[in-house]
């Protein structure tokens, strides 16, 4: 098993434990798809928390511990978010390279998408 799979597996399982323990059964895809992406973004705000983007108070020396926590807090509800949405983890590897071409190309100004003619 590879590592992005054996994460999809793990977060499948724990969400699946937290469901039959916490009767949470009864909660439609939707409100699940809501859920998830309110979580996501609280665990981001947490993530900025941990940074000096309050250009109004006194820089702090980063956490890098504290801070890569708040990252697998965000992986965590990314993958349920996958999850819920019905994607797998060789779909979202899929997507992603598929993606990562087209960003590629956009960059280098040769993506049919307008916005990104060669400069």
């Amino acid at each position: 098993m590879d590592k992005l799979t054996e994460i999809f597996t793990l977060q499948k399982q724990f969400n699946d434990d937290v469901i039959k323990k916490r009767n949470l059964g009864d909660i439609n895809q939707q409100e699940w798809i809501k859920n998830y992406a309110i979580a996501l973004y609280v665990e981001l705000g947490e993530f900025l928390n941990e940074t000096n983007f309050k250009w109004w108070k006194n820089p702090k020396d980063i956490n890098m511990p504290a801070l890569k926590e708040e990252l697998v807090d965000i992986l965590h509800f990314f993958i349920s978010l996958c999850i819920r949405c019905g994607m797998d983890a060789d779909e979202l590897h899929s997507m992603y390279i598929d993606k990562n071409k087209e960003n590629i190309l956009r960059q280098q100004g040769k993506s049919d998408k307008k916005g990104y003619e060669p400069i």
